[in-house]
């Protein structure tokens, strides 16, 4: 059993949003913990607070308007108790982000190559012809053709999954043991998604890296995760190894999310079964559990209290107080 302590130990993680008429608790109260070399998949619904908890943890979040109270520790380093130059220091060099759509986290005035040399210059006090090579060397890891010719073009002169590759060789450029990646398949086509997925496989073995993906697709986070944690109404519901939470989720909303993807035990004409409403307001969430109205096993003591978090195992937890209920249906994954 591994003793050490775990690279990244989030702890209660609070996250409010302030900029509108009444606070929106957007994280209630997470608890993380990914080790060196681990890649954790978050997956969840769009709203259920997956890109908020990977942004916190580079707190790119407006400082104006966002209230964030917890624990959240990378490397040994307090992330919520750094200066605004310690944060500009950890950014990128100890901790880096894929982001979702890199046509618009790409500066679109400056060529790929040159904000990549900007970026290695910065976090490594290298000459600029060092910080080329180092580049260079980025896009050739990454499989971009022709690389060299690659590194003077722009942004939106790439295709998406050519965008994509230059957005990884960019978190990578510092040597981060840190990688966040928020949905980084989402705009692309099946076949570069399994590219991308199979590359960042590939180089999280190579270096070594610990991993957060963000992701809805459940099949791309069994392709790449070792452990999954399901998120819903900015809370972990379930967590626990990635094979031991497909073939037996206990948390009805784990099942509802299997069981509403296509599989092979559908067949021709028939319809894929649906999570029945939609994900609660998150700015007057309900005392109990905030998946009860939408889910087939509640009974009136899941509306009245929030259930604590169960270890079903040594590495397996799950916040409901039906798992018993859910023990025997079968998930069709």
């Amino acid at each position: 059993m591994n003793t050490d302590p775990p690279f990244v130990d989030v702890r209660n993680l609070h996250v409010n949003f302030t900029g509108g008429r009444k606070p929106v608790p957007a994280i209630n109260g997470v608890d993380l913990q990914v080790r060196r070399g681990e890649v954790v998949a978050l997956i969840g619904e769009s709203g259920s607070g997956k890109s908020v908890t990977l942004r916190s943890l580079l707190r790119l979040h407006q400082k104006r308007h966002t209230q964030m109270h917890g624990q959240i520790i990378v490397g040994g380093v307090d992330v919520l108790g750094l200066t605004d130059a310690a944060l500009a220091d950890y950014r990128g060099k100890v901790a880096s982000m894929i982001f979702q759509e890199p046509l618009l986290a790409l500066d679109p005035v400056y060529s790929v190559g040159a904000q990549i040399v900007e970026s290695i210059m910065r976090h490594g006090r290298v000459s600029k012809n060092d910080a080329h090579q180092r580049a260079l060397s980025l896009f050739e890891r990454v499989q971009i053709p022709s690389p060299k010719r690659r590194l003077q073009t722009y942004p939106h002169e790439m295709s998406g999954g050519m965008r994509q590759r230059a957005m990884i060789a960019l978190a990578l450029a510092c040597n981060p043991q840190l990688l966040l990646a928020d949905e980084p398949t989402t705009a692309l086509d099946a076949t570069v998604q399994i590219q991308i997925l199979l590359l960042l496989r590939e180089l999280q073995r190579d270096l070594g890296l610990s991993v957060i993906f963000v992701t809805h697709d459940i099949g791309a986070a069994v392709e790449v995760a070792d452990r999954i944690a399901v998120m819903y109404a900015g809370r972990i519901v379930e967590e626990g190894p990635a094979a031991n939470l497909i073939r037996t989720p206990r948390h009805p909303y784990t099942l509802a999310l299997l069981r509403s993807r296509a599989h092979g035990a559908l067949t021709k004409g028939s319809r894929l079964v649906t999570i029945p409403g939609a994900p609660p307001d998150l700015s007057s969430l309900p005392n109990g559990c905030a998946f009860a109205e939408r889910c087939n096993f509640a009974q009136d003591e899941c509306r009245q209290n929030q259930p604590a978090a169960i270890a079903l195992s040594t590495n397996h937890l799950v916040s409901c107080l039906q798992t018993d209920a859910t023990s025997n249906v079968v998930a069709l994954a």
